[in-house]
């Protein structure tokens, strides 16, 4: 459940935070961030027909620990985009990344039934259920509040260098655009650090669930093989 609950939050509290990234940054038509979005769940749907077929022959434990290192990466990737990054390297990224959620959801809704005897499959499917849902819930949540202080954060800590006193307004061409004598001026220099105080806002977040996906290893340590009385040799259980 610990599990689900942090896929949750790593999973869909990104697409959350992608979809206006893409519209709002980027300048993207919503067609156009859809069609970049999608390889990602082709990864998933790919991943999870093989491990479909790994489970019971792989160690339910690497599947697992593959999944969350393909999330990491896939984060960590995303901490160093910015508007100019390309659509290949949107899609890739995503497709990482619905990967190893396709590492991970197979092998952990095996390992949460491994043990379960047929009258609590019905209750453990509505705790598995609810604390994915919860976590979709809070990660978005979270992620959505700190994306906005952050932004609060950023833009003021940027605006504190924009003086007469800064020798970037030296150059007659930043001066022209960007000049803080006029209301011209003003608006523009006010538009770009908003769009660069956004920009590490967005990539605080990512490395917010980048690290969240890295916690979550130690969590494989915790999964033993079922005894031999379950009949599966391959089942891992929580200690």
């Amino acid at each position: 459940m610990l599990f689900i609950f942090i896929v949750g939050i790593t999973y869909l509290a990104s697409l959350a935070l992608l979809t206006p990234y893409l519209q709002t940054l980027m300048g993207y038509p919503v067609v156009t961030a859809g069609i970049v979005m999608g390889p990602r769940g082709l990864g998933t749907m790919a991943c999870m027909f093989l491990v479909g077929r790994l489970v019971g022959r792989v160690d339910t434990r690497l599947l697992l620990m593959i999944g969350l290192l393909l999330t990491a990466w896939a984060m960590h990737d995303m901490t160093g985009w910015n508007p100019n990054v390309s659509q290949w390297t949107i899609a890739v990224t995503g497709f990482i990344q619905g990967a190893g959620l396709g590492f991970l959801f197979v092998p952990l809704t095996t390992v949460t039934f491994a043990t379960l005897t047929a009258e609590q499959r019905a209750d453990g499917t509505g705790l598995y259920n609810l604390s994915r849902n919860v976590g979709s819930s809070v990660g978005i949540s979270v992620v959505s509040y700190l994306l906005t202080r952050n932004d609060q954060i950023n833009h003021a800590t940027i605006a504190s260098h924009v003086t007469a006193f800064n020798h970037a307004f030296d150059n007659s061409t930043v001066r022209h655009a960007l000049s803080p004598w006029t209301a011209g001026g003003r608006a523009a220099l006010d538009q770009v650090i908003q769009t660069q105080a956004s920009i590490i806002s967005y990539i605080d977040d990512f490395k917010l669930m980048m690290i969240l996906s890295l916690a979550a290893i130690p969590l494989v340590l915790l999964l033993r093989g079922a005894p031999a009385a379950e009949g599966d040799d391959h089942a891992m259980v929580m200690e």
